[in-house]
């Protein structure tokens, strides 16, 4: 299906449409927070993104859960770790990674995404997390980091009217900041 209508319709602007390779994009579930989790995204086996600090406005923390193994890991975008990860658990910027995941994709699709137990029955960030058995594992972040640098490059392009399909993480018009 092209932003143009349905696939087989007729007219020169879905012709033009399917030509172009342009295709819907999925809005979020609910509006979330940008400042806070500026970039989610189900990619590459994983759940990953990056998450803002909230004690210091220059730094972000990288964050990753890998599907079916559910091994995570946490830290800044230079390579410290994050102080609040253990083995036992999620830190903060995990479940907020989770939590913005699930706004944006919903629940199940999430934990579908990560292969849980139960995944049909998991419709919010907590039945995620609970459901996760992995351990904290070393993080893969310059990957992470640059797929976000590269999508913030697409605020520098000029204003289109199509969809820009790179860009279904960031909320069109109700963005909660």
């Amino acid at each position: 299906m092209g932003a143009g209508g349905a696939v087989g319709a007729g007219g020169a602007q879905g012709r033009d449409t399917r030509r172009r390779g342009v295709g819907r994009v999925v809005p979020p579930v609910e509006p979330r927070a940008l400042a806070k989790v500026p970039f989610v995204e189900l990619a590459d086996g994983r759940l990953r993104g990056v998450v803002s600090s909230g004690s210091d406005i220059g730094r972000v923390y990288v964050s990753s859960i890998v599907a079916g193994t559910h091994e995570y890991s946490c830290g800044t975008n230079n390579n410290r770790p994050c102080g609040g990860l253990t083995s036992a658990g999620l830190c903060n910027h995990l479940r907020a990674l989770v939590d913005a995941a699930v706004l944006q994709y919903g629940g199940g699709r999430v934990a579908r995404y990560l292969r849980v137990d139960g995944a049909e029955d998991a419709m919010s960030a907590d039945d995620v997390v609970s459901r996760l058995r992995g351990q904290r594992a070393r993080l893969e972040a310059a990957s992470v980091f640059s797929g976000f640098l590269r999508h913030l490059g697409y605020l520098e392009l000029p204003d289109v009217a199509l969809p820009v399909p790179e860009l279904d993480w960031f909320p069109a018009g109700r963005a909660v900041l």
